[in-house]
């Protein structure tokens, strides 16, 4: 089964989403994580089109969606591009699940228009870590996004001799991935360069996020306008400490965190079969 490719614009951007099918059924929308595309759902997309029409975004910068011109990629921007492709699905109110930065961009959705949402999925997605540099002082933060954004521009795109190489590469960045995920991951994650090489799709600029829009109080007054239930979850195995106690994720007036044993921060490719069953039961109403 493969899914149907359409494209959208917003903000002058064309967007690509992927479509699962089915119709008739309540709508359900998967949003990936940062440096990531729409096709890592497709095992989850098998699973839950069984109850839901399926759809996967491609995020601007990732997967064959445009990048955007002056590497314009922060939560507001994404939630904007979010909020195009369900006015144009027009289920309301929906059901959401992302995944890292998809997860951060489903809960800013349902914190500012928290009536078009029935329930929402975050794996790992609740921003960045209260130690991370974009939550120190404006000043600091301002002149470390200039000197990232200058050093990327003297950078070239890392590339590949064969998929065997790029493969191996995304199992580095995540050595719970089997061969089988691997190879998809990889298969619909690059593209052919002339000689034969292979480069990432998503655009460098989108490791670089502005230097405003993470504010902890800022994320928790959106946080807590969401009327909807949240399911969290977390792999005990991640670079992400569990948000025990961040003020971002105690907003949430009802929400659970299910703690995850020998996954890392991708539960859904980690524990596959633990994410289908404690999600499947949550989103169903």
């Amino acid at each position: 089964m493969e899914p149907i490719s359409h494209f959208f614009y917003s903000d002058r951007l064309k967007l690509q989403f992927w479509d699962y099918g089915q119709d008739s059924k309540p709508s359900l929308v998967l949003v990936h994580g940062g440096l990531d595309h729409a096709r890592n759902w497709d095992w989850v997309a098998r699973t839950l089109r069984e109850h839901y029409h399926v759809y996967a975004l491609d995020l601007r910068g990732h997967g064959n969606s445009a990048w955007a011109p002056g590497a314009m990629y922060s939560i507001a921007e994404h939630v904007l591009d979010l909020s195009a492709l369900l006015d144009i699905i027009d289920d309301f109110p929906i059901r959401l699940v992302g995944h890292s930065l998809g997860g951060g961009i489903v809960l800013h959705y349902a914190g500012v228009y928290p009536e078009r949402v029935h329930k929402a999925v975050s794996i790992e997605g609740l921003g960045f870590p209260l130690s991370h540099g974009v939550h120190d002082v404006q000043s600091r933060r301002i002149r470390s996004w200039i000197e990232a954004v200058r050093d990327a521009e003297k950078r070239r795109a890392k590339s590949y001799p064969d998929i065997a190489s790029a493969v191996a590469r995304m199992k580095q960045a995540n050595p719970h991935l089997s061969d089988e995920v691997a190879q998809h991951l990889t298969l619909h994650g690059t593209n052919w360069e002339s000689d034969g090489s292979l480069v990432w799709k998503f655009d460098n600029f989108a490791r670089l996020f502005p230097p405003y829009g993470h504010r902890v109080e800022d994320t928790a007054e959106v946080y807590g306008q969401i009327s909807c239930p949240v399911l969290f979850f977390w792999g005990l195995d991640s670079f992400l400490p569990v948000p025990d106690s961040d003020p971002r994720r105690l907003a949430i007036r009802n929400h659970r965190l299910i703690r995850v044993p020998a996954a890392s921060h991708w539960v859904h490719h980690d524990q596959l079969h633990i994410f289908l069953r404690e999600a499947t039961a949550f989103l169903q109403d």
